[in-house]
């Protein structure tokens, strides 16, 4: 399997999370953690406070659409792996979530741009993770 390399489209899609992030702490005054987000919408605490998180994920779910917009063709998505897997990595993911206190983009965004301990630590954690898991699948198991 290989990654592509894709350097402008990495540096727009960081900038527009790391922009996001910047407008929702300074019109919400709110951390943008995408389980955060995601939890609170399903319980939330009053109208606003699901107003602003509905919002939001309408955003990350219309990504897409805009991208065909600007390009005339949606995004090329590829899943090399089973829908059992994808869930098992699902319920994986949200044990950590729950266990590491937040997510990728809690952490790794926000937390760390407030210089965050617990953050760094936890971007450091799955960030370690993520290449010991890259590697055994690629170079031990072979996939």
């Amino acid at each position: 399997m290989e990654t592509a390399f894709t350097p402008l489209q990495s540096l727009g899609g960081g900038a527009l999370i790391g922009l996001a992030a910047v407008l929702l702490m300074a019109t919400v005054g709110r951390v943008m953690g995408a389980t955060g987000i995601l939890a609170g919408l399903l319980t939330p605490v009053d109208k606003a406070d699901w107003t602003w998180r509905a919002v939001m994920l309408l955003g990350m779910i219309t990504g897409p659409v805009a991208m065909m917009a600007l390009t005339g063709q949606m995004p090329a998505v590829q899943v090399p792996i089973s829908t059992p897997m994808l869930v098992v990595g699902g319920l994986i993911v949200g044990i950590g979530v729950t266990f590491g206190g937040g997510c990728t983009s809690g952490h790794g965004v926000c937390g760390m741009a407030r210089l965050s301990p617990r953050s760094i630590v936890a971007t450091l954690t799955f960030m370690l993770t993520t290449g010991i898991t890259v590697f055994v699948v690629r170079h031990v198991i072979g996939g």
